[in-house]
């Protein structure tokens, strides 16, 4: 029987249906949500189980979007200053022609990565991972750029947009093809992957081709070329800076402090003379959000080579050598490893926890308040590894509570995801890229729009299936469960092929009408998407 049959017996019967049906064990995880509403909550209490999961659900998108943008990203940005790459291809911050596409690409995409991961680990599941990848492709496709164009009217960067398009409709071709076959092989897999290495190599290929037309005198620069904001205003717009924590505040004659004030100032989230000039929802959100950031504080180290000290709070940073290590080890498979006992009889977080503190304590003797050790750089990608810690358990968790969102409504995964999962990943690229149309820089919120979700497609898929293959299964089954699957695939290939005709039939000069048709587009995708689900459209048999 599938688990979703619950709802069909009667509820003194929930129970034991939930925990005798192999088909209701969630995949990882450290609450198991389908016991909780089934067997803890009484059946009168369903509607305050459901509101409750509600709830936490929002706050788990909090969770992944602090982790991504104060930590993730951050720590990343560190990574490709050390390495000495080009900040341009490093940085996904769509701040100058190139695009940026390795480094925070991971970074802004990270949710969607490790959602589509999570969610294809578990055939039961991967339903959630095709309706998320194509659900936020025709989300940020239409509403947000739609939204973009009511916002700010403008002419759109016209190679880059052809670019980014054409590689898109190209990855949602293959997406459409694997599911017409049902499985996708391991090369296929590495397809994805390779087309995405390919579309990095064209863009640093096509900037470089331009740059040097530029300089020679054989190419001026055209209206299609992106708006370059200010260093202030990059910062701004990547929101990788610290200055919810008290930077702007920063005394201009350093001052000696103590260890103990360094790692109290450290570890305070909320900075009281920001917090009163801010409007009340910013403060309602902000108390949402201390939790969570006080938490990462604690356990994710981040460097910050725009800052003088590169962000180095020895005090700190010395703790984050005994907790980062604990993090990874109790998160890797919900704590499995963790747990696990050598000879059966010392657990391996007691030896990470000693381990941890030797290395701390000699740390702390051998530096200074004042300055960074030489190798203050390891600490970024102890940073990286906690935070995508961070968001592998959280992903996780939303991959468990909405199957059992979908159980409780009996709803498909494919719907879940094309709403809910979609929508919660979408959300902060949405605000984002609509503010910095607002502020003037409407074509590259414009670009982002095609620019990031190539790398949420062809990774999330890619990475998300190559993961779930071993030496004996080099194929991943992907049948699609019901039509929604075919209609979502159509959806988004039909909005690409309208933008692809359209905005070139505009001569690239994008107005409020574009942001209509787009905007009503999408509602009558979810108009017929949700009659689907509901079967009041449904194919003959």
């Amino acid at each position: 029987l599938q688990c979703w049959e619950v709802r069909k017996h009667n509820s003194s019967e929930w129970c034991r249906f939930i925990r005798s049906n192999p088909d209701c064990r969630l995949e990882g995880g450290f609450l198991d949500y389908l016991q909780g509403v089934f067997c803890v909550f009484p059946p009168r209490l369903l509607p305050l189980a459901v509101t409750l999961y509600a709830l936490w659900l929002l706050y788990l998108f909090i969770i992944l979007g602090v982790t991504a943008e104060k930590f993730f990203c951050p720590n990343l940005s560190a990574i490709s200053t050390n390495l000495k790459l080009s900040h341009n291809v490093a940085v996904f911050s769509l701040t100058s022609p190139l695009h940026g596409v390795t480094f925070l690409a991971f970074g802004n995409g990270a949710p969607d990565v490790f959602s589509a991961v999570v969610a294809f680990s578990d055939p039961r599941t991967a339903g959630l991972a095709i309706g998320a990848v194509f659900g936020a492709g025709v989300f940020v496709t239409t509403v947000v750029a739609g939204g973009i164009a009511l916002v700010k009217p403008f002419t759109a960067a016209s190679r880059p947009f052809l670019r980014d398009v054409i590689f898109y409709m190209v990855a949602v071709f293959l997406t459409f093809m694997v599911l017409y076959f049902g499985r996708i092989t391991l090369g296929e897999a590495l397809g994805y992957l390779g087309l995405y290495i390919f579309y990095v190599f064209t863009v640093v290929l096509c900037t470089w081709i331009h740059r040097r037309q530029r300089r020679e005198g054989l190419a001026p620069p055209g209206p299609w070329e992106p708006e370059m904001p200010t260093d202030t205003e990059e910062r701004e717009s990547s929101g990788t800076n610290s200055g919810d924590y008290g930077e702007e505040y920063r005394p201009l004659i350093p001052s000696q402090e103590t260890s103990l004030r360094i790692l109290t100032t450290a570890l305070r989230p909320l900075d009281y003379r920001k917090w009163r000039r801010k409007p009340w929802y910013w403060r309602v959100f902000k108390v949402f959000k201390v939790p969570v950031e006080l938490v990462l504080l604690l356990t994710v180290p981040v460097v910050d080579p725009d800052k003088d000290d590169l962000n180095w709070k020895r005090p700190l940073n010395c703790l984050h050598v005994l907790t980062s290590p604990l993090l990874c080890v109790l998160t890797l498979k919900s704590g499995t490893y963790g747990l696990y006992q050598i000879q059966g009889v010392f657990p391996v977080w007691g030896l990470i926890m000693l381990v941890g503190s030797v290395l701390a304590i000699i740390i702390f003797i051998t530096t200074s308040n004042e300055a960074p050790p030489k190798y203050h750089c390891v600490f970024a990608f102890l940073g990286f590894l906690a935070s995508a810690m961070w968001i592998n358990a959280a992903a996780t968790e939303l991959v468990n509570i909405l199957r059992t969102l979908g159980i409780i409504f009996q709803l498909s995964n494919t719907v879940l995801g094309l709403t809910l999962l979609a929508w919660g990943n979408s959300i902060g690229d949405t605000f984002s890229d609509l503010t910095m149309a607002r502020q003037g820089y409407p074509r590259m919120a414009f670009s982002a729009c095609f620019g990031g979700i190539i790398f949420n497609i062809l990774v999330g898929v890619g990475l998300g299936c190559l993961l779930q293959m071993t030496s004996s299964q080099l194929v991943v089954k992907l049948e699609p469960d019901s039509l929604l699957v075919w209609i979502l695939a159509g959806a988004l290939g039909l909005s690409l092929v309208f933008s692809f005709v359209s905005v070139p039939a505009q001569c690239f000069q994008l107005g409020k009408a574009y942001g209509v048709c787009l905007i009503l587009y999408y509602l009558a995708f979810l108009c017929v998407a949700l009659l689907t689900e509901f079967r009041v459209i449904r194919l003959s048999a």
